[in-house]
């Protein structure tokens, strides 16, 4: 349990611990432009990929994207019930009536959302997670024991799977499989890690929801999606197919999957840390060896063979075929070996340079590189959408910061130009200006086709987070 002094004290803020690792860069964000020639660089002239002007610009279009996602207490929208959890939700924008765990995980690095903000959150989705038991539903699907939410609607309900605001027996099931996404249960994980990074206090921990501590349910929604003994990689298979990331949950995809591993890993990685912490030694080394032996399986697993490029392959039954976001979460995580990234990097490159927009567009990334699709009219060997549009081929921003990065290491002038690519279609439909501007966009096609879901978070909160920690290091 909660000491209950804790519960009177208000974690420190996000703010009061800039001056840790790349959250420093949203000090240098606001600092005079003097940062830049700091280092002996001539003023005007730098490598970074971003100039001040333009971190400042994103750093204000992100924190009014939250603004807008945020839903009060009692409030409604679009149409939907009024907000009855007791807490202000942070939506994946300005268009969704829930709390997405993954939309809301993958905003917390850019500094911009506070631990005041962080802890409601994170107690919401724990006590939504399943108990210790199998549910079976009418629909068909399955939701194993400790399984994380996908999201929470406004009442409060817990919905596991994608497609659906309803939290009853009819979610789930066709055509995203009979189990709930995997990658939910990796990104609970990440919230609570940013929750204690950033306050640097993991009394919170130790809290008992519906008589269980968070940090137990943290373990066991760890240990709740399938993987592969021996490698340690997240797998899905026919009988028990589960969507792995939900960025691809209109693809079918089988067998061991590449993105959704990288977040196990990650996750291994930050729950060796909290147990560190919390003077757990020996499961502290546990999950420091499941992580290792993840990160020495990455490339026997999802490389090519032939090593004719540095892709990772999305999976590796179903589905395979290269994915471009896995290959760029891969070098920002650091994991791949030296040879193996820098043969990534230059294929990233290599794609950003070729004729047709392969895979870069306006700053924003395809899942798939346009020359290896499956076949010149199906982007995906099974599921997905139409050809070049949604995850089959638009363009999203997302990860973009991952591709600046990336670049950055190889061709710094082009990961400028990637940068300044982002930054004026952010400047360009920013919907701050009113008159039918929208952007952030959740994804595009060529000359904004089929651009849906407006002033979309992640689009600009995670491309800021790492733009910010490339600001501060260079």
């Amino acid at each position: 349990m909660m000491p209950t002094d804790f519960a009177q004290q208000p974690l420190i803020s996000r703010r009061g611990f800039l001056s840790r690792g790349a959250l420093a860069a949203a000090a240098a964000a606001t600092s005079p432009l003097v940062s830049l020639t700091a280092a002996g660089q001539t003023a005007g002239v730098t490598s970074k990929p971003i100039d001040e002007s333009s971190l400042i610009f994103l750093r204000g279009l992100a924190a009014a994207t939250i603004e807008s996602a945020r839903v009060r207490p009692g409030k409604g929208r679009g149409g939907s019930e009024p907000n009855a959890t007791g807490i202000t939700l942070i939506t994946p924008g300005g268009n969704y009536p829930a709390l997405w765990t993954r939309d809301f995980a993958m905003s917390l690095d850019c500094g911009l959302i506070g631990a005041t903000e962080i802890l409601p959150q994170l107690r919401l989705i724990a006590r939504c997670q399943n108990g210790e038991k199998e549910r079976r539903l009418s629909s068909g699907g399955i939701i194993p024991p400790f399984a994380i939410v996908d999201h929470v609607n406004l009442a409060g309900g817990a919905v596991f799977y994608p497609g659906t605001y309803s939290s009853g027996e009819d979610q789930g099931a066709p055509p995203w499989g009979p189990l709930p996404p995997m990658d939910d249960h990796f990104y609970f994980i990440h919230i609570a890690y940013a929750l204690w990074r950033d306050t640097g206090d993991a009394r919170f921990l130790d809290e008992s929801i519906s008589e269980r501590s968070l940090f137990d349910r943290l373990e066991r929604a760890f240990h709740s999606p399938a993987c592969d003994p021996n490698t340690g990689a997240a797998v899905t298979n026919k009988e028990r197919r589960a969507v792995g990331f939900g960025f691809q949950d209109s693809v079918y995809l089988l067998g061991a999957m590449s993105f959704t591993t990288l977040l196990r890993y990650r996750a291994a990685r930050q729950l060796a840390e909290m147990c560190q912490a919390r003077g757990k030694a020996p499961a502290a080394a546990e999950y420091t060896q499941t992580a290792q032996n993840i990160a020495a399986n990455l490339v026997p697993v999802f490389g090519d063979p032939a090593q004719r490029d540095g892709w990772l392959l999305a999976a590796t039954e179903a589905g395979k075929q290269p994915d471009v976001w896995a290959t760029l979460f891969g070098l920002h995580l650091g994991v791949l070996p030296a040879e193996a990234a820098e043969r990534a990097r230059n294929t990233v490159a290599a794609a950003v340079r070729a004729p047709g927009h392969t895979i870069e567009y306006q700053g924003a990334v395809r899942h798939v590189p346009s020359d290896l699709y499956f076949r010149p009219n199906q982007c995906w060997e099974a599921g997905g959408s139409g050809v070049n549009t949604y995850q089959s081929g638009a363009f999203w921003h997302t990860p973009t910061g991952w591709l600046i990065e990336a670049l950055q290491a190889v061709d710094s002038a082009l990961a400028r130009q990637v940068c300044d690519r982002f930054i004026r279609h952010l400047r360009q439909g920013d919907f701050r200006k009113g008159e039918g501007q929208n952007a952030p966009w959740e994804c595009f096609g060529l000359d904004m086709a089929g651009a849906q879901n407006p002033v979309y978070m992640a689009s600009v909160t995670l491309p800021l987070a790492v733009l910010q920690g490339i600001f501060a290091k260079s």
